[in-house]
């Protein structure tokens, strides 16, 4: 039975088939980085009356867990020969169909007006292109997923083969 779009465990690559075609990972933007910084810096401002020494290590450590869980939540786009991978979730490449991309304005649209309820999305506020990948199973109630990526064209191209 072929695999649906539902999440799975990503698997190890071993075989020449799960040589990565395209891979990236959607890393938060600088300005997330400063909004992190900034909230951690309240720590400061709510411990120093304490002491300041405990103001800025209350922002020292809120800044190390933000950080961790920044770049823990951070998904990755993998496509191999085989399969491809968005976030948790992966699907064999036969059960995908057409994949488009999109930038600016209609980028807004596919994430907003245009949206599908049942679509899968792995986007990211602070990326704006993003790729819509047609599911072609017919046993899958996801019609589409949606994903950012910073490089749209060449996500397409490595799932079209073009």
């Amino acid at each position: 039975m072929p695999e649906s779009s539902a999440a799975v465990p990503a698997r190890n690559p071993s075989s020449p088939d799960e040589t990565a075609i395209f891979s990236e990972k959607l890393w938060p933007g600088v300005w997330i980085w400063v909004v992190a910084v900034g909230i951690a810096s309240a720590g400061i401002l709510v411990f120093a009356p304490i002491s300041p020494a405990a103001g800025f290590t209350a922002a020292a450590v809120l800044f190390a867990i933000e950080a961790v869980l920044l770049v823990l939540s951070t998904p990755a786009v993998v496509v191999t020969a085989r399969t491809l991978q968005v976030g948790r979730a992966s699907i064999e490449r036969t059960l995908i169909g057409a994949a488009a991309a999109y930038r600016g304005k209609e980028a807004t649209a596919e994430r907003g007006t245009r949206l599908n309820g049942l679509a899968y999305l792995c986007i990211r506020g602070w990326i704006d292109p993003v790729v819509r990948i047609e599911i072609a199973d017919p046993s899958d109630p996801t019609p589409y997923w949606l994903t950012s990526t910073r490089r749209p064209e060449e996500l397409v191209a490595a799932l079209t083969g073009k």
